[in-house]
């Protein structure tokens, strides 16, 4: 082939896949953009807002493939019913969470999510679903010898133009100033009369219109699963961190950076596509912490609850006391329990070391962490290499927990500054970094086939000695944890969490506690990733996970953030709970998801919530 005609196919190729990447990145930026003024104004983190997206899509198919209704007319009646939904989430489940932890959102959307994943198979069927075409945008153009869609054209088009609409929304109406207003200054919004519960409703209707819409124009090119919402929410969240949270024009230039990125990726490096995006976004989070359109203003969450204080109240003792009381119990308990119930009972102590380490960042330290789970994994693999080496088993826990708290300060080294959602996402970035490489590097962690056959030597090998050994290491765990918490390790970080500006002032060495803060967790969960890892007797990719790092986060706040116990009993009752609950029903995540979702409501403090409040 000529030079020329090399030069000719790389261009054509690079123009192709530009301009499927800008028609990927429209209904990405109308998710990304509800998502953004959901956040600006409410600060709520809208985990079900890709749920929001998928069903617009599934409305849109069966108003046109059951009720025969026009394409054209389809979209924007799939856009009215996503408003619907928005308003009655955020009236009847996030209306009375505004003034609780950051985290109560969170965990009330998550739970709407779990309800998603079994109701929606059982409304549409559990098969695939393949979108129709747009009428009058069936063909093809010709660009430089290859084949384009015209309706890639179209959507191309299409996401400045809902850009203008929002800007024309934003700038030149009554809404848009209120919305504009509470943006930048709630508090002062609602002291000069803005009618708060009316502008949250407004705002989270349209943001979950924009989200349906790019739902309902995604359909010609996307084929309908039920893990499309989180594939979805997860893209939305890398866009809207880069962009900016509250930008919409960083939510725009994000999108196309996200879109251009899957485009090329998919082609050049298949499985690392997600990789490349997480690393777009940890790149552009430790240069520019806010994004690259966000403000120095830009909206924080409210501050969460703070743990108390130990010399102000008496519970931590009395909470020592009955961890001693419990641990004496279940130690007991190996003698008369069947295999099955030491299992179970196995891993509700491992979960409860993940939740612990968890809530050291996030109840100490007021650290919000998406990605928690990358230090579970750490750990696991850690552990899980060690052992394939031929290490006993304590070698290996202690190798993985060690690895897992050097990723975990190196992590702390560099985000010590950075707090909220932005860190938040970081940590969920680092995680699927993590879960890209041990998916890439198969030499090392086997890919997606895992490591296999890691299971304990003797005495470990029965279920009452891998038991004991858990309990053992719960116990060690516990009791260091309780010491650093009253010891100027745990002040520090309360102290931060309450008045930063003042911790500093004062000399008090807030950034490095924060690193050890994350030493600590990163080595308490990596030791519970080994932990799993032999209790599994294998090591798999999907330790480091989303929902693993948000099934922490559910334990740590169905316990109670603010009771030094939260996690241990917000872990022993969601794991029990659900492993209980999925031997009556294959449908156990909708009753978990209403179960968490009644907790969010009628305990938003936690299990341990009002024992909090009685102690302060």
């Amino acid at each position: 082939m000529a030079p020329g005609g090399e030069n000719g196919g790389r261009m054509d190729f690079i123009l192709i896949q530009t301009l499927n990447g800008l028609a990927g990145a429209s209904s990405l930026f109308l998710v990304a953009a509800g998502l953004s003024l959901i956040f600006g104004v409410t600060r709520v983190v809208n985990f079900a807002h890709g749920t929001v997206f998928m069903i617009g899509a599934y409305v849109a198919w069966t108003l046109i493939d059951r009720l025969g209704v026009n394409f054209w007319l389809a979209a924007p009646l799939a856009a009215l019913a996503a408003a619907a939904l928005g308003a009655a989430i955020e009236i009847l489940v996030l209306r009375r969470l505004y003034t609780g932890h950051e985290l109560l959102p969170l965990l009330a959307t998550f739970g709407l999510v779990l309800v998603a994943h079994d109701l929606v198979p059982l409304i549409w069927g559990a098969q695939d679903v393949i979108g129709p075409r747009a009428p009058g945008l069936e063909g093809a153009v010709s660009l430089m010898g290859r084949r384009l869609p015209v309706y890639d054209l179209f959507l191309i088009g299409f996401a400045p133009t809902v850009l203008a609409g929002l800007w024309l929304v934003l700038h030149r109406t009554r809404f848009g100033r209120f919305v504009r207003a509470a943006t930048d200054d709630r508090e002062m919004a609602a002291a000069l009369g803005i009618r708060q519960d009316r502008l949250f409703t407004g705002v989270f209707m349209l943001g979950c219109a924009l989200a349906g819409l790019g739902g309902a124009l995604q359909l010609p090119r996307e084929t309908l699963h039920h893990s499309l919402d989180t594939q979805v929410v997860v893209s939305a969240f890398v866009v809207v961190v880069i962009g900016g949270m509250g930008s919409l024009g960083g939510a725009f230039v994000a999108s196309a950076v996200v879109g251009l990125v899957s485009a090329f990726g998919i082609v050049v490096w298949p499985q690392g596509t997600l990789a490349m995006l997480f690393l777009i976004m940890a790149a552009v989070l430790t240069l520019r912490p806010r994004g690259l359109f966000g403000r120095a203003g830009a909206p924080e969450p409210h501050q969460p609850l703070a743990l108390p204080s130990p010399p102000a109240t008496g519970y931590p003792r009395a909470a020592r006391r009955l961890t001693v009381a419990g641990f004496a119990a279940a130690a007991a308990s190996a003698l008369v329990l069947s295999p099955f119930a030491l299992d179970l009972a196995s891993q509700a102590l491992i979960a409860m070391l993940f939740a612990a380490a968890l809530h050291l960042l996030v109840g100490w330290a007021g650290l919000i962490s998406f990605g928690h789970a990358a230090f579970l994994g750490l750990g696991g693999y850690g552990a899980a290499l060690a052992l394939k080496g031929g290490a006993p088993l304590p070698f290996a826990l202690a190798a993985g927990a060690l690895a897992a708290a050097l990723g975990a300060a190196a992590f702390g080294g560099l985000a010590r500054r950075m707090r909220g959602v932005y860190l938040a996402m970081l940590t969920l970035a680092f995680s699927q970094l993590l879960h890209a490489a041990a998916f890439q590097w198969v030499t090392a962690t086997g890919g997606d086939n895992g490591i296999l056959g890691l299971w304990p030597e003797p005495p470990f090998d029965t279920p009452e000695g891998f038991f004991l050994l858990v309990l053992g290491c719960c116990a060690a765990t516990f009791a260091l944890l309780a010491r650093l918490y009253r010891a100027p390790f745990g002040f520090v970080l309360r102290a931060a969490q309450d008045a930063e500006a003042r911790a500093r002032a004062d000399a008090l060495p807030v950034d490095g506690t924060r690193v050890a803060a994350f030493a600590v967790s990163g080595g308490v969960a990596g030791l519970a990733g080994g932990l799993l890892v032999a209790l599994k007797g294998s090591a798999f990719p999907t330790l480091f996970d989303i929902p693993q790092s948000i099934d922490g986060l559910v334990m740590v706040l169905l316990g109670g953030i603010a009771h030094p116990l939260g996690p241990l009993i917000g872990a022993a009752a969601y794991t029990l709970g659900v492993d209980l609950i999925t031997t009556v029903t294959p449908h156990w995540q909708m009753i978990v998801g209403g179960v968490i979702l009644v907790l969010a409501q009628a305990a938003p403090g936690g299990l341990l919530g009002r024992a909090a409040r009685g102690r302060r």
